[in-house]
């Protein structure tokens, strides 16, 4: 912005460039002096880069025939799907790749998962992921860790076991993958069954559930073992499924090993937590808010991998609930950092990001997100909203560099507005109804150099204090 001069209307002296807002990369300074260590190394003995994503393509090959099916069938009866309207299109899948009716909802199921196919309401459209899929190894490895990540819904759990048993088992379930990591070999079930057991017992003591004083001993413990059986017999399976494990019944008692990919998926979990045990914050062992808050500074490169490792330490669920949370605040920069990490988690927060687009105060963010998981490019998503949409997410990323930037950085936020004018911009900020306004119009006021747009901006900062027009 430059100083007009006292006879010229500040309509005319107040153009905008007209350039899409990018509201993290406005909202937080660059750190650019993290300290950096050497890529670590996978344990000795695992397969080159190559020849597991070998593996992944023959775990995932039938997911990929049908996704590769259903992008050819696009445009006549959608793809095939699970319910009772999806089986015309399962029987004609079935036909054309002589798989069962089983293979096919089961492949399905495996390519949505990973990423290879996406729901748009009645269509499913070709995942990038697909088109990658020859070509690219990361991408290939990316969808394969997707899937393990979803191994408790491959598997349909045990029939009449109460689902906080079923979470129960799904929280603890990496501490047995870390015991199989680190045996590097077999190991028998009831080991495996007598750790999970023991994670089951830490997991509720965690949460406090303390039985009543007058229980008698051998009633309190039963809860902790009941079940659990036939819920790591699940477990186990469901892992198998999607090629993490292998089951061998044993000459005397069952056993389980690490698949090459398991092991090394296992690796790359601990390793990030390890990543963000060693960071300075220590956002491994953080809530959602102080883990964002110690990702503020950082740069979005570092700030990604420290949202994986906190991830890795957690149940999706749980972390996609609690970020979400921690979005509902009054922070405008937590919020956009929620979104990103979010981001992080990909396909399994979608179902709970689009019910978020219904709150007015998640709304824009919420449509970025599923435009680019839909696979719009970035700098094109802003496209999705509403020019109310769009300048209500210009007060929040305004009112995230008041509380949070220079003024400077305020200053320069104007050239995101998507209005020509500064008049303009004002009239539409007046009607947008962010709560956030009149702190957001008297900060700009006070950090901008030109006196009559200064001027004119706390003006606006009063009407909308006062109501006036």
């Amino acid at each position: 912005m430059t100083s007009r001069k006292p006879d010229e209307p500040l309509a005319r002296n107040s153009r905008l460039r007209l350039v899409r807002p990018r509201a993290l990369a406005t909202a937080r300074r660059a750190v650019t002096n993290r300290r950096t260590r050497p890529a670590p190394r996978p344990p000795e003995g695992t397969p080159p880069r190559a020849e597991l994503a070998r593996q992944a393509r023959h775990v995932l090959a039938d997911a990929v025939r049908i996704a590769r099916w259903a992008a050819v069938e696009q445009g006549t009866d959608t793809a095939p799907r699970t319910g009772p309207g999806a089986r015309p299109a399962q029987e004609r899948a079935a036909a054309a790749l002589d798989l069962t009716p089983g293979q096919i909802r089961a492949g399905w199921d495996r390519a949505r998962l990973a990423g290879l196919v996406e729901l748009h309401g009645d269509t499913a459209r070709p995942g990038w992921r697909l088109h990658a899929w020859d070509r690219d190894d990361s991408a290939v490895l990316r969808g394969w860790v997707a899937l393990f990540d979803a191994w408790s819904l491959v598997h349909p759990a045990p029939e009449g076991v109460a689902p906080s048993a079923v979470a129960e088992v799904v929280e603890a379930v990496p501490q047995v993958l870390s015991l199989l990591q680190l045996s590097q070999g077999p190991v028998l079930v009831p080991a495996l069954l007598d750790l999970l057991g023991q994670r089951v017992e830490e997991l509720r003591e965690e949460r406090c559930e303390v039985p009543a004083a007058e229980q008698a001993p051998e009633t309190a413990d039963a809860p902790a073992c009941d079940g659990l059986p036939a819920l790591l017999d699940w477990a186990l399976e469901g892992l198998a499924a999607v090629g993490a494990l292998t089951l061998d019944p044993g000459t005397d008692e069952r056993h389980a090993t690490l698949t090459p990919l398991g092991n090394w998926a296992v690796w790359v979990k601990l390793e990030q937590i390890c990543v963000a045990a060693q960071s300075p914050a220590g956002n491994i062992e953080q809530s959602a808010e102080d883990m964002l808050r110690g990702c503020a500074r950082l740069t979005p490169g570092p700030a990604r991998d420290e949202y994986r490792a906190w991830l890795a330490a957690r149940t999706l669920s749980s972390a996609v609930s609690e970020l979400l949370a921690v979005a509902r605040g009054e922070d405008a920069l937590l919020r956009g950092l929620a979104f990103e990490a979010l981001r992080v988690v990909g396909a399994p927060a979608e179902a709970e990001v689009r019910a978020t687009v219904t709150e007015p105060s998640l709304r824009p963010y919420a449509l970025l997100w599923l435009a680019e998981y839909e696979g719009a490019d970035p700098d094109e998503a802003q496209e999705v909203l509403t020019r109310e949409e769009s300048t209500w997410l210009w007060v929040d990323t305004a009112a995230a560099v008041a509380d949070h930037g220079e003024s400077e950085l305020l200053v320069r936020h104007l050239d995101s507005a998507v209005q020509g004018t500064v008049p303009a911009l004002l009239d539409e900020v007046r009607a947008v109804g962010h709560p956030r306004t009149v702190q957001v119009l008297v900060a700009l006021a006070a950090a901008h150099p030109d006196p009559a747009l200064a001027k004119a901006v706390r003006r606006a900062a009063f009407q909308v204090h006062t109501g006036g027009a």
